[in-house]
């Protein structure tokens, strides 16, 4: 993750912060939430869901209802794969108008979604699930963000497509990237991101 500027600052731990001290695994593919963690000074390991377990939107669910889902199901995949230790799952998706929206598959489904978004608010919701290997405690929390993107001009959009950054990104938006057009309302910056850090700090301080 590039750092994104005057943003960098959204991203950064609070002064004085203390990363909990048990080793962590990371149930996720993302090279964000990776980062995120290293700032947070957190120890941990890598260990990838299998893609199945991100697999099965249902159209009943509300956004939170998915997230929170598929975060419990990437958490339950990797628990099955270890003897001991605390697993960070997490899965973020933005929404707008009711409609959800993922990650783009490919360059014409971003512009979809970047056209969508332009000129409204948008939400993006994270599922978190840590769950403990040793005591079987298990805790499932999602996170809103609230953001304004404004209103793209051909050539903002088309440069933006261009640099290929929507690639891998809930909405076809990365906000650590630091677009001027994208504004934070409300909730976590880290949460855009993909790992709500502030959430996470506090659910393992209840573990």
């Amino acid at each position: 993750m590039n750092d994104p500027g005057p943003l960098k600052d959204l991203f950064e731990p609070p002064e004085g912060f203390i990363a909990d001290p048990r080793p962590l695994i990371l149930a996720s593919s993302s090279p964000r939430r990776r980062e995120l963690m290293h700032r947070y000074g957190y120890h941990f390991s890598v260990m990838e869901p299998d893609p199945n377990a991100e697999c099965g939107i249902c159209t009943r669910e509300t956004p939170p209802e998915m997230v929170a889902r598929l975060a419990y199901q990437k958490g339950a995949d990797v628990i099955l794969k270890i003897d001991t230790g605390i697993v960070v799952a997490c899965d973020t998706v933005a929404e707008c108008l009711g409609m959800v929206l993922g990650k783009p598959a490919h360059r014409e489904h971003a512009r979809e979604m970047l056209m969508r978004l332009s000129g409204r608010e948008h939400r993006v919701y994270s599922g978190l699930c840590i769950w403990d290997k040793l005591s079987s405690a298990r805790c499932v929390r999602v996170d809103v963000s609230v953001l304004r993107l404004k209103e793209l001009t051909s050539d903002e959009l088309e440069t933006y497509l261009d640099g290929e950054q929507w690639v891998g990104k809930a909405g076809a938006l990365g906000f650590q990237d630091g677009p001027r057009w994208l504004e934070l309302l409300s909730g976590s910056a880290t949460n855009v991101v993909g790992l709500p850090m502030e959430l996470l700090a506090m659910v393992l301080k209840s573990f």
